[in-house]
């Protein structure tokens, strides 16, 4: 599955390698970082992640598959 999650505001370099198995980039006013999300157990340890950073999503949805 893949995923695209928007946090609040523009996150740094050092917050970002903090999700190595995502890829990010931003625009005004926001980060976004997408990538393949394997389980429920990878899906629920990068809330977990977010949360411990203190970050706000703003938007978290599933993203079709490529043909």
């Amino acid at each position: 599955m893949r995923y695209e999650i928007r946090v609040d505001g523009q996150m740094s370099d050092e917050l970002t390698t903090a999700f190595p198995e995502l890829d990010s980039f931003v625009v005004p006013r926001q980060t976004v970082l997408y990538g393949q999300v394997k389980d429920d157990s990878q899906l629920y340890g990068l809330l977990v992640r977010f949360q411990s950073l203190g970050l706000r999503i703003l938007e978290f949805r599933r993203l079709p598959e490529p043909e």
